[in-house]
């Protein structure tokens, strides 16, 4: 769909580093077809021109859900709600682009997410190059690059197998894209989660950007592990057998939003997002981690790298040899990474999945046996062989406590 344009890197003789990002997907046919330099990470991506390719469906009675807190927001901010239902959204002048942490809207659409806009992702580092931010070298503690982990496709069903993983789907000024994500715990609601984490390039886009639009999670997508031919005319049952959740919330670190950039690990350490999220359609009462019948919890205190014996990562990669409508694993040692002196140092392992897999979790099993969620992928390098992820300490628990505070008494 896109022409391949080398890597400044490769070009350069330098080495560089690529976001792990989300994936551009083409909303229909024609924009499929002549998409040529939209391709982007989430993160503020790479330098592309073209205007955005996304256009919205809104379903049978083209009706929009919006809660009297977003409509107020909305206001605040001059943006006209009528308009915004039929397409203003799509309006990303830097002016109407919120970008602060108290900013975010997502009024749900009914019928935006149909299979058609859910199935047409596509290779975010094709049709551009990859800035040249070379980081090697010791910064902080860095060990050798690890082995290459060959990823391994998760059996189906994949509810039967890793019931928290999950696609996140939103709108970016280069179009739409998709994240991966998990469900997790939620302390304010014990066993009715409706938290989800995934990676904060997947809902803002840092230094440069602000929030993304039309963020969507939808868990066990494609759960029978179709192919795309045969997904082509699968009802949307299939596609996203547990229903399409949209984030009425989503928070990210500070960090991210000041420091985060597209590539080179510019704000790496900090890469990560938790949204709360609501049905589009009715659940029957249930919360998200009724509806999948599980969440993981989130180890804020995660064990030194020597003393992690395995992490493992899940996510849909969607950059070649991928598809981005299959669920992947990878299982290694964890090592260390740091991309900035001051920062944290990351988790690395080697790993052959591409882009799409940004946001999957990280899932380490800890002394007492039990699993939970350490990391989530954020960054890798331009060929691909290893995934980075952020370690979690107080600032991650900051993130993911507010978004449990926020939504507790309700």
């Amino acid at each position: 769909m896109r022409s391949i344009r080398p890597p400044l890197a490769a070009r350069r003789g330098g080495s560089a580093r690529r976001r792990t990002s989300p994936v551009l997907a083409a909303v229909g046919l024609v924009a499929a077809l002549t998409l040529t330099a939209t391709a982007c990470d989430s993160g503020g991506a790479d330098t592309a021109s073209g205007e955005p390719t996304a256009t919205a469906s809104q379903g049978g009675d083209g009706k929009i859900q919006i809660p009297d807190d977003i409509k107020n927001k909305l206001k605040e901010h001059g943006i006209d709600i009528d308009k915004w239902k039929h397409g203003a959204w799509k309006n990303w002048d830097k002016d109407e682009w919120l970008r602060q942490a108290d900013d975010f809207v997502n009024p749900i659409i009914k019928g935006l997410w149909d299979p058609s806009r859910m199935r047409r992702a596509d290779d975010p580092d094709k049709n551009k190059g990859v800035d040249d931010n070379d980081l090697s070298g010791d910064q902080g503690v860095t060990d050798p690059e690890p082995a290459a982990v060959t990823a391994q496709a998760v059996k189906t069903a994949y509810h039967a197998n890793v019931p928290e993983a999950g696609k996140v789907f939103f709108d970016s000024p280069e179009g739409t894209m998709v994240c991966s994500a998990t469900v997790v715990e939620d302390p304010a609601h014990p066993g009715k989660s409706n938290l989800v984490w995934t990676a904060g390039h997947c809902v803002h886009a840092g230094k440069k950007g602000g929030w993304y639009r039309n963020i969507a999670f939808v868990p066990s997508y494609n759960d029978q592990g179709r192919t795309e031919a045969q997904l082509q005319n699968a009802p949307r049952q299939e596609v996203a057998p547990y229903g399409v959740w949209w984030s009425d919330w989503a928070q990210t670190s500070d960090q991210w939003i000041e420091q985060g950039g597209p590539t080179g690990g510019q704000g790496a350490s900090y890469d990560y997002a938790v949204l709360h999220v609501t049905p589009e359609k009715g659940s029957g009462g249930k919360s998200l981690e009724e509806t999948v019948g599980s969440a993981l919890p989130v180890n804020f205190n995660a064990p030194a790298v020597p003393k992690v014996s395995s992490i493992t990562a899940t996510g849909y990669p969607a950059a070649a040899p991928f598809d981005g409508q299959r669920m992947y694993q990878c299982t290694d040692r964890p090592s260390r990474l740091s991309v900035a002196q001051a920062d944290p140092t990351m988790y690395r392992i080697g790993c052959t999945m591409t882009g799409g897999s940004s946001g999957g979790g990280w899932v380490a099993t800890g002394s007492d046996g039990k699993r939970a969620l350490v990391s989530n992928t954020s960054i890798g390098p331009v060929k691909f062989g290893w995934l980075a992820g952020p370690r979690l300490g107080d600032v991650a628990k900051g993130v993911y406590d507010s978004v449990s505070a926020k939504f507790a008494g309700r």
